[in-house]
C-alpha cells in the first residue's frame, strides 16, 4: 500500500502563515465573541476565502478545546475535553462540509446554544473552530521529497453570559533576574482582558529613561500570566526603577507596577 504525507500548515488567531501559491485561505475574523444565556442561541457571521487564483478549495469545519498556558501561549484539546468547553454547544450552519472556487468566499453562521440545564458557573467557555482543506496539493520539501500539503486555519469562539461586565486583572509579582523583567498577573474578573503591557525604566543617578518593547497579551477569568520585557543589551550599568502598566478592558483600566533594581 502507498503511504501519503499530508502536511497541515495551520493559521491561528493573527498569526501570518506562508505558505505555496497554489492555493491560500482566508478566514475571518480570527476571533468571535457570543453573549448568549442559558436555553438561548446566538449566530454570528465567519467569512471564508480563497485567496488562490487557480485552485479549488474542499473545507471542512471541525471543533476543538484550547486554553491559555502561563506564557500566554495556545493548548490545543480535544473538543469537550477541558470544563470550560463550549464545544459541544456550537453548530455550523449551513453544513460543516463546502466547497470554494478560485476567488470565491463564503459567509457561514457559527451558532451558540449553551444548554437550558446548565450548571456550571464559569463565567467564560471557549472554543476553537477549525476550516480545513481536504484536497490538498502536491508540492516538494527542502530535502526533495514530494508530499501533500493542506492549510488549516483556527479561529478562537468566546461565550459569556448577559450579566455585568467586570474586566479585572490583578499584579501578583515584578522581579528582575539577570537581562529579563517578569510581570505575573492574574485575570480575577469574570470576561477575557486583553490589552497591552508597557514597561519603563528610570536611571535613578542620570535620570535617564529607556523605554522597553510593548508586549500584546490575552487573558480568559482565572489565568495567571507572565510577560517578559527584555532589557537592552547595551543597558548602561546603573540603578534603575522599573514601572510596568497593564492597559487593558473596554474604558482602558490600568493597573501599575514598580521594581527598583541594580543592573551590573
Amino acid at each position: 500500500m502507498k503511504r501519503q504525507i499530508i502536511l497541515f500548515l495551520l493559521t491561528l488567531s493573527l498569526l501570518s502563515f506562508k505558505v505555496p501559491a497554489q492555493t491560500g485561505l482566508s478566514v475571518t475574523p480570527p476571533r468571535v465573541y457570543f453573549t448568549v444565556d442559558r436555553g438561548q442561541s446566538q449566530k454570528q457571521v465567519v467569512t471564508v476565502s480563497n485567496v488562490s487564483k487557480t485552485a479549488a478549495l474542499d473545507l471542512s469545519v471541525s471543533l476543538s478545546d484550547w486554553d491559555y498556558d502561563l506564557k500566554g501561549n495556545n493548548n490545543i484539546y480535544e473538543a469537550g475535553k477541558i470544563p470550560s468547553s463550549c464545544a459541544a454547544w456550537v453548530s455550523v450552519l449551513p453544513s460543516s462540509f463546502f466547497s470554494l472556487a478560485p476567488g470565491e468566499q463564503k459567509d457561514i453562521e457559527v451558532q451558540v446554544s449553551p444548554p437550558a440545564n446548565l450548571t456550571d458557573t464559569l463565567p467564560v467557555h471557549t472554543a476553537m473552530l477549525y476550516i480545513t482543506q481536504l484536497n490538498p496539493f502536491d508540492d516538494v520539501n527542502e530535502k526533495g521529497a514530494n508530499i501533500k500539503v493542506a492549510i488549516r486555519t483556527g479561529i478562537k469562539l468566546y461565550q459569556r453570559f448577559p450579566t455585568t461586565r467586570r474586566a479585572d486583572l490583578d499584579i501578583t509579582g515584578f522581579s528582575q533576574k539577570q537581562n529579563l523583567l517578569t510581570l505575573r498577573f492574574s485575570n480575577t474578573g469574570n470576561v477575557w482582558a486583553d490589552g497591552t503591557a508597557t514597561c519603563e525604566l528610570l536611571e535613578q543617578k542620570s535620570g535617564k529613561k529607556t523605554v522597553l518593547k510593548d508586549i500584546v497579551f490575552y487573558s480568559l477569568p482565572g489565568n495567571i500570566r507572565e510577560v517578559y520585557f527584555d532589557l537592552p543589551k547595551d543597558l548602561q550599568k546603573g540603578n534603575y526603577v522599573a514601572s510596568a502598566i497593564l492597559n487593558y478592558g473596554e474604558d482602558t483600566t490600568v493597573k501599575l507596577a514598580e521594581l527598583e533594581f541594580k543592573h551590573e
